[in-house]
C-alpha cells in the first residue's frame, strides 16, 4: 500500500518526530497514528453518561470555567494527599 500526505501541515509533524528520532521512518508514524486509531472507542461506542460529561465539561471551558493545571494540581494534593 502506498499513500502521500496531502496536508502540508501532517507532512511536517510527520518529518519532525522522525528527525527527532521518535521514529525510524515515515511509515512508522503512520503506523503508530493507526494502531492508535484502533485502540480509541469510536464516539458510537460511548455511553450516554459519558457523552453528557464530555459536553458538560466543553460547556464549562466554553464558559470561562477552565484552570491551569498548577492550580488543579495544588488543589488535588491538598484534598487527596495532604500536601
Amino acid at each position: 500500500m502506498q499513500f502521500q500526505v496531502t496536508k502540508p501541515e501532517l507532512e511536517k509533524f510527520v518529518d519532525e518526530l522522525v528527525k527527532s528520532g521518535q521514529f525510524a521512518s515515515a511509515t512508522e508514524v503512520v503506523e503508530a497514528g493507526l494502531a492508535r486509531l484502533m485502540l480509541d472507542p469510536a464516539p458510537e461506542d460511548l455511553d450516554e453518561e459519558t457523552c453528557a460529561a464530555i459536553d458538560q465539561a466543553e460547556g464549562e471551558f466554553d464558559g470561562g470555567e477552565d484552570r491551569s493545571f498548577k492550580e488543579f494540581a495544588a488543589e488535588f494534593r491538598a484534598k487527596y494527599l495532604g500536601k
